[in-house]
């Protein structure tokens, strides 16, 4: 029998080690920062959370961690490695694991990077104060440049969704399409309800009256919102975080919208208590705009109505 000896395989072997290694463009970004390795003891429990609501993905993925100016930027990563690329900005205090009704679709046939915001619980580490919502932005392309995202669609769920305008009325980004999920003082400002006044008097009650009285407003269906992941949405809620520029989330004049030039696609739920029917109506003129009102759905449709949701989004990027 012929045998190969160590250096002999070794020599073959190297130059395809290296393509290997040179092709994987985000290995750099796979290990885990001490923050996450060695966590304090709050963001143990929370960190553990997180990765239980992770299972939930049913699908494969990998993490990223990358070094920004103002600090580490968490990045979920599931999809085809070749398929066009789709971006998802999370929801207030949500974190990218709020995804999981919906990733198994997305990535299908996409490549698809979930951002937790650096700003609010997740596994995004802040290192640097961030004073301007124009910050944010850096930060958000800053990442995205990384990623090295020559081109993406941007879907964004509440200040998510009023993150992604944001984002694709700079002029230098590269946004082909944009999904808005329920968008946050973006079309226009928050509707006075009786949820929004359950909401301020729940304020006087206990901490957990209050995240109860939030989720019962922001859902049709509470009871199917996973239990794994409402347990770390509470102890996010815990954690310290740096939720800035609330008021400066105003909704965007008809001449910022209208220069939007890709196609939009935004839905809302019929039970919604951020937006109304005057959203959809406003959706439907911008150039390439489309809205929809999602029946039987709150402000979290994208829970309460994942299946159908879930087909919209996938037609829409298809096209």
């Amino acid at each position: 029998m012929y045998k190969i000896s160590p250096k002999r395989l070794f020599l073959w072997l190297a130059p395809i080690l290296l393509f290997i290694n040179c092709t994987d463009k985000y290995a750099e970004y796979r290990k885990e920062p001490e923050y996450i390795s060695k966590p304090t003891a709050l963001n143990e429990a929370y960190f553990k959370a997180y990765d239980e609501t992770l299972n939930l993905w049913q699908v494969s993925f990998e993490e990223l961690y990358i070094s920004t100016t103002y600090g580490t930027a968490h990045v979920i990563v599931s999809g085809p490695k070749n398929a066009e690329p789709v971006v998802l900005l999370h929801g207030m205090n949500a974190s990218s694991t709020m995804w999981y009704p919906n990733i198994e679709t997305l990535s299908k046939n996409h490549r698809v990077f979930a951002i937790d915001f650096i700003l609010e619980p997740g596994k995004s580490n802040l290192e640097r104060d961030i004073e301007s919502v124009e910050n944010v932005t850096d930060w958000y392309e800053e990442v995205i440049a990384t990623l090295e995202l020559d081109s993406y669609h941007l879907i964004g769920a509440s200040r998510g969704g009023w993150l992604a305008v944001t984002i694709a009325l700079n002029k230098n980004n590269n946004v082909k399409s944009l999904i808005l999920l329920s968008p946050a003082q973006t079309f226009t400002w928050i509707r006075p309800s009786m949820d929004l006044f359950k909401n301020l008097v729940s304020l006087f009650s206990s901490e957990e009256k209050q995240i109860e009285q939030t989720i019962e407003s922001m859902s049709t269906k509470v009871d199917q919102i996973s239990d794994i992941y409402l347990k770390q949405y509470k102890l996010g809620l815990e954690k310290e975080s740096e939720n800035k520029f609330i008021t400066s989330m105003q909704p965007f004049s008809n001449d910022e919208l209208k220069s939007l030039q890709m196609p939009v696609l935004v839905l809302i739920g019929d039970d919604d208590v951020i937006n109304g029917e005057r959203t959809v109506e406003i959706a439907q003129m911008l150039p390439k705009g489309t809205g929809e009102i999602i029946q039987n759905a709150g402000h979290f449709l994208s829970i309460d109505q994942a299946e159908i949701v879930n087909k919209k989004m996938l037609e829409f990027l298809k096209n």
